[in-house]
């Protein structure tokens, strides 16, 4: 029996801020702000990073993969469309993932800020459908542990 060729998942991950929503709320707007903690790592170089935040706006990132890894020169792009923006509540996306050339997954995600007195819980809900040849669920969630915590020390940075 073959593997099916499409993977659905759906996971949420809970970050904790001593700030007020309207902080957290201004990395995930600003682009040079989410270009640090979304955009760059140490195993690609960014081409390409652009965002248009409103309701019905495009994010577009294209990445080469850096020598040592093991997708050494292939580009990875992403292009997300705003669907929702709620100013200091919320932001869901609709997304896509190409590796290669390939397209491997399409996405929902979803950042609901959650007041707290003076603090802020964020939760972020990931709904996604896998193809052939993707990272998968696993690999995707750990991915976006380390992003949520670039997140947290980019807020913490820059409050």
């Amino acid at each position: 029996m073959s593997a099916p060729a499409v993977v659905h998942n759906t996971f949420t991950l809970e970050r904790a801020f001593p700030f007020a929503a309207e902080r957290v709320f201004a990395a995930l707007a600003d682009p040079a702000r989410k270009r640090r903690w979304f955009g760059e790592g140490d195993a690609h170089d960014v081409l390409r990073f652009e965002m248009d935040f409103r309701a019905g706006g495009l994010e577009r990132a294209e990445y080469r993969m850096r020598d040592g890894t093991s997708f050494a020169g292939l580009i990875l792009e992403h292009e997300a469309t705003y669907l929702d923006i709620a100013t200091g509540q919320r932001v869901v996306a609709s997304s896509t993932m190409s590796f290669g050339g390939r397209r491997i997954s399409a996405a929902l995600v979803t950042f609901e800020l959650i007041p707290r007195d003076t603090a802020t819980t964020l939760l972020f809900t990931h709904q996604a459908a896998y193809f052939e040849g993707a990272d998968g669920p696993t690999i995707r969630e750990a991915g976006w542990r380390s992003l949520l915590d670039k997140l947290v020390a980019e807020v913490a940075q820059h409050a």
